[in-house]
């Protein structure tokens, strides 16, 4: 078992990332935004060229592995209708990098659906197939997160693209289904349930997402907690998952602070540092407790 974090939940900046874990204790993270001094935010596959080398650089001499790419690559911002050599493209640069950092998982995604949405359209098999085969025959395992996305529309989906995916593997999100709709549940469609997402995907989880969060139906939004605090059987699930003797890795996502896909929010570097820090503190906890049991 090996603990990481999502870079950016610890702050935009490559140094406060460093810092964050760094103050964990811990060894690797898994890089999605960052801002190498310099240059702009963004993710850790489309920074500049010299931006990377900085990166990569200043992760060695912290003596920090990246265990993950949480990379963008069809993920809920982009659309099926899109042109695919936009992903493509995005492939294309993500391999290279990974094979230099010697980094072995990518999170990749499914496109986003529309809202009424229930079926995974033939031409997101296609897309999804190609991409995992390119990062397979680059010795990298690419691994699919439940988020909103067609993948992601319900634990039968989940199924569905792992069956029509040779060697597609999956990261489950704890807290994802606790505001993803179910959608293979009469409308309007219920929230989805964590735990038997988990059931259903456990086999082909190698990589698992903590965060946290409470259905909030006023807002119609989730409200995000400390691991264990909410609806996402997080506790429940790690302690499962180890009993079947997972190993992997497991990254932490608090979203507490700022959300990653929310754009009116913006980041606080000495808040989401502070929060970064207490929740993985939190969540070791939590791994031995869940552990004892």
């Amino acid at each position: 078992m090996i603990l990481i974090g999502i870079g950016d939940e610890a702050g935009s900046q490559l140094e406060t990332q460093i810092a964050a874990t760094r103050e964990l204790g811990w060894k690797h993270l898994e890089m999605r935004g960052v801002e190498v001094r310099g240059y702009p935010k963004a993710n850790f596959h489309e920074i500049p060229e010299p931006a990377f080398d900085i990166a990569a650089a200043r992760l060695a001499e912290a003596g920090i592995q990246v265990y993950c790419f949480g990379s963008t690559i069809m993920n809920w911002a982009k659309k099926v209708s899109d042109p695919f050599d936009i992903t493509l493209a995005e492939v294309r640069r993500c391999i290279p990098r990974m094979q230099k950092l010697g980094t072995k998982f990518i999170r990749i995604m499914s496109f986003k659906p529309a809202d009424d949405e229930a079926t995974i359209p033939p031409e997101v098999f296609h897309r999804v197939r190609e991409v995992t085969r390119m990062f397979l025959d680059a010795g990298l395992q690419p691994v699919h997160e439940n988020c909103m996305n067609y993948g992601g529309m319900s634990w039968k989906h989940a199924l569905e693209l792992i069956d029509q995916v040779p060697g597609l593997k999956w990261a489950f999100d704890t807290a994802n289904p606790v505001f993803n709709p179910d959608r293979i549940q009469p409308k309007p469609w219920p929230q989805q349930d964590p735990w038997e997402f988990w059931q259903h995907l456990k086999p082909h989880t190698v990589h698992i997402h903590i965060k946290d969060a409470t259905w909030n139906p006023t807002k119609k939004d989730a409200d995000y907690n400390w691991p264990g605090e909410g609806q996402g059987r997080v506790e429940d699930i790690l302690r499962d998952a180890f009993a079947s003797g997972y190993d992997g890795g497991i990254s932490i996502e608090p979203h507490m602070v700022v959300v990653f896909h929310d754009t009116n929010t913006k980041p606080n570097e000495d808040a989401t540092r502070a929060n970064f820090v207490e929740y993985g503190r939190r969540l070791e906890k939590l791994i031995a407790r869940a552990k004892s049991r």
